[in-house]
C-alpha cells in the first residue's frame, strides 16, 4: 500500500535505503548522499529512448524503454537486492518522481517490500539543497581565515579541525587549492551541483550557532562557483590573518607543492595565463625555471611580483571588516608550527567566548 503521504527529502532518514534509478552519468553528476546507484536505463539507453520520444513518440519509446527497464529490474533483484529482508523499506528516486523509479517500486511492492517513491525525485532534492544552502548560510557565525598565498591557510583549518573545531574546508571539498597553479594532479573536479551538495551536507551536521571556520576565498575555487549566499555571508565575516613572512612563506609552498616539479609541461602550460598581466619575457622566464624543476625561484618570483602585489587591495575590497581584522604572527609554517597555531587560535576563541 502506497504512504498517505508524499515523501519529502526531510523524510529520507526513516528508510532503510536509498536508491537512485537514474542512469550512471546522472548519477555521477550529483546524488543525494548515502544513495546507491542502480539504473533501470544506462547512459546509451537513456539517450535511445529519449531519441525515440522524439521521432516516433511515448508509445514507441515506452514499448521499447519498458524492455530495457525490465532487464534491469531481474538483474537488480538477482544481484543488488538478493540479500534483502522482507521488511525492508527502500526509497527510490530518478529525476523527477516519474517512471523509472516508478517501475522500481512497483516491482519492489510486488515481491514484498516496503518501497516509497521520493515525490518530485532528484529535481526536489535539487531545490531542498538550495533553500537549505541559502537558510543555512544566512545563519553561519563564519570566521574567515586569511592570509596571503602560502600562508598554510588550509593546513591550519585542518590542524583546527582535527582539534574539534567546526570547519568549512570549500578547497577540500571543491578538490582544488583555489589558485592558478592549484588544480590537483590526476584530480578532477566534482560538477557545480555535486559541489553545492556537499557544502549543504557539511552544514547539516554543524551547529550553526557555534562559529564555523572557513579560508576567505574568492567566488570561484578553479571551476567551481561558491554559492553566492555563501560568498556573501563570508564577506561579511570577522578575519583572522595569518601574518607569515615571504622566506616562510617561500619554505611552505616548496612543501606542499613539491609535486608541480613533476610535470613541467603542465607548470610551464598553466604559466602562460599570466602573460598578458606580466609580459612575455618574464612568463617565459618562469616556464624555463617550470621546465628545469626549479621551483624555489619560481615560486619566490610568484610571490613576489603576482600574488604579493594585489593582496591588500583585493582582501580591502572582498571583506568588509577587513580593517578590523585580528592578526596572528605565523614565523614558523613547519607542521609543528602549524598545530602550534591551531592550538592558539582555538585558546583565543575559547578565551573570548
Amino acid at each position: 500500500m502506497s504512504h498517505p503521504c508524499p515523501i519529502r527529502p526531510a523524510d529520507i532518514g526513516r528508510f532503510d535505503a536509498l536508491i537512485d534509478a537514474r542512469s550512471p552519468a546522472e548519477f555521477a553528476e550529483d546524488h543525494i548522499p548515502g544513495a546507491i546507484n542502480c539504473p533501470v536505463l544506462d547512459d546509451a539507453e537513456r539517450a535511445i529512448v529519449g531519441t525515440l520520444y522524439v521521432q516516433q513518440g511515448a508509445f514507441e519509446a515506452r514499448r521499447v524503454g519498458g524492455a530495457m527497464v525490465a532487464a534491469h529490474l531481474a538483474e537488480h533483484l538477482r544481484d543488488a537486492f538478493a540479500e534483502q529482508p522482507a521488511g525492508w523499506r527502500p526509497l527510490v528516486y530518478c529525476w523527477r518522481g516519474g517512471m523509472r523509479s516508478g517501475a522500481m517500486v512497483q516491482w519492489m511492492r510486488l515481491v514484498g517490500w516496503k518501497a516509497e517513491q521520493l515525490a518530485g525525485g532528484y529535481k526536489a532534492f535539487r531545490r531542498h539543497v538550495i533553500d537549505g544552502l541559502q537558510a543555512g548560510a544566512a545563519q553561519l557565525q563564519i570566521r574567515a581565515l586569511v592570509g596571503a598565498t602560502g600562508s598554510a591557510k588550509t593546513r591550519i583549518l585542518h590542524a583546527m579541525a582535527a582539534r574539534g573545531a567546526q570547519v568549512l574546508d570549500l578547497e577540500g571539498l571543491a578538490r582544488h587549492k583555489g589558485s592558478l597553479l592549484g588544480g590537483l594532479p590526476g584530480v578532477e573536479q566534482p560538477s557545480q551541483k555535486h559541489f553545492e551538495t556537499q557544502i549543504w551536507q557539511a552544514l547539516q551536521a554543524m551547529d550553526l550557532a557555534q562559529p564555523v571556520y572557513v579560508e576567505g576565498e574568492s567566488a570561484r575555487i578553479g571551476r567551481l562557483s561558491v554559492p553566492p549566499a555563501l560568498v556573501q555571508r563570508l564577506r561579511q565575516a570577522p578575519c583572522i590573518e595569518i601574518d607569515a613572512p615571504a622566506s616562510e612563506r617561500l619554505r611552505y609552498l616548496l612543501r606542499d607543492y613539491a609535486y608541480l616539479g613533476d610535470d613541467p609541461a603542465e607548470l610551464a602550460g598553466r604559466l602562460a595565463l599570466l602573460t598578458e598581466m606580466h609580459g612575455h619575457e618574464t612568463v617565459q622566464r618562469w616556464q624555463a625555471w617550470a621546465q628545469g624543476r626549479e621551483l624555489a625561484p619560481l615560486f619566490g618570483e610568484l610571490i613576489a611580483q603576482h600574488y604579493d602585489p594585489h593582496y591588500g587591495r583585493s582582501q580591502q575590497r572582498n571583506f568588509a571588516l577587513w580593517d578590523a581584522r585580528q592578526r596572528i604572527a605565523a614565523n614558523d609554517l613547519s607542521d609543528a608550527g602549524i598545530a602550534a597555531l591551531a592550538q592558539a587560535l582555538l585558546g583565543q576563541a575559547q578565551a573570548a567566548a
